[in-house]
């Protein structure tokens, strides 16, 4: 008897040392989360500085949730895909933003082509119950929300719906501008292991970033600032 709780007790040991372990390693390779956020802020700040060929400020005001996947990946010979990792944020109720949730997103496509290319990819969401849906599983861009290629430039509202009537807004960085980019079909969902690496929780859910509480690295903060000052 002795023998059996003497062991029960090395083997909780053991466990407990395996699971500091994988946390000290998951803590400190947080260098690439660190590095997609700087990148998702850079692709927002080239946003701003293309006031004429970028998001309609009306869009960016009624946005409750923002995604940004710096460099999707699109590789085709005649059967297509596409891959990217990026975040999302939402508005929140005092109408601050939240920290950065981190993303995948993939697609595929059938037809004659060929060809690699890198784009960086903006989704301005109307509603913040996608957000729930990629928190639960996988989201389908024109599956459960209806989903069009966005208008571009300040002026873009005297020409289209003015009351911006999709539930998801998609656009592309091309040729240093932005345009509206059609990716029906594309999914969304997130990215636990990178969630758990940037905020140093194991099992962490949407729910605990958007509550504030975390401790969040800089980064975090520089992305809900640019978010903050410029669709308000």
């Amino acid at each position: 008897m002795r023998k059996a709780f003497v062991s029960g007790i090395l083997i909780a040991g053991v466990l407990s040392l395996g699971c500091a372990t994988v946390f000290a390693q998951k803590a400190s390779d947080a260098k690439a989360e660190k590095e997609r956020v700087r990148r998702s802020v850079e692709v927002f700040q080239d946003l701003l500085n293309l006031p004429e060929k970028g998001i309609p400020p009306a869009l960016l005001k009624k946005g409750q949730a923002i995604a940004i996947i710096p460099g999707l990946l699109k590789a085709a010979y005649v059967i297509g895909g596409e891959h990217g990792k990026g975040v999302i944020v939402v508005r929140l109720d005092n109408g601050e933003w939240s920290d950065p949730a981190f993303i995948e997103m993939t697609g595929g496509s059938l037809g004659f082509q060929i060809g690699v290319e890198k784009s960086d990819i903006i989704l301005v969401f109307k509603d913040k119950a996608s957000v729930a849906t990629i928190a639960g599983g996988k989201f389908t861009l024109g599956g459960g929300a209806s989903v069009a290629a966005g208008p571009v430039g300040r002026s873009a509202q005297a020409s289209t719906d003015v009351n911006f009537e999709s539930e998801v807004y998609s656009y592309s960085k091309a040729k240093g501008a932005f345009a509206g980019i059609s990716i029906n079909g594309a999914s969304l969902q997130m990215d636990q292991d990178a969630n758990e690496r940037f905020y140093r929780k194991f099992g962490i859910t949407v729910d605990d970033i958007l509550s504030q509480n975390l401790s969040a690295p800089p980064e975090a903060r520089e992305l809900r600032n640019i978010l903050d000052r410029s669709t308000k």
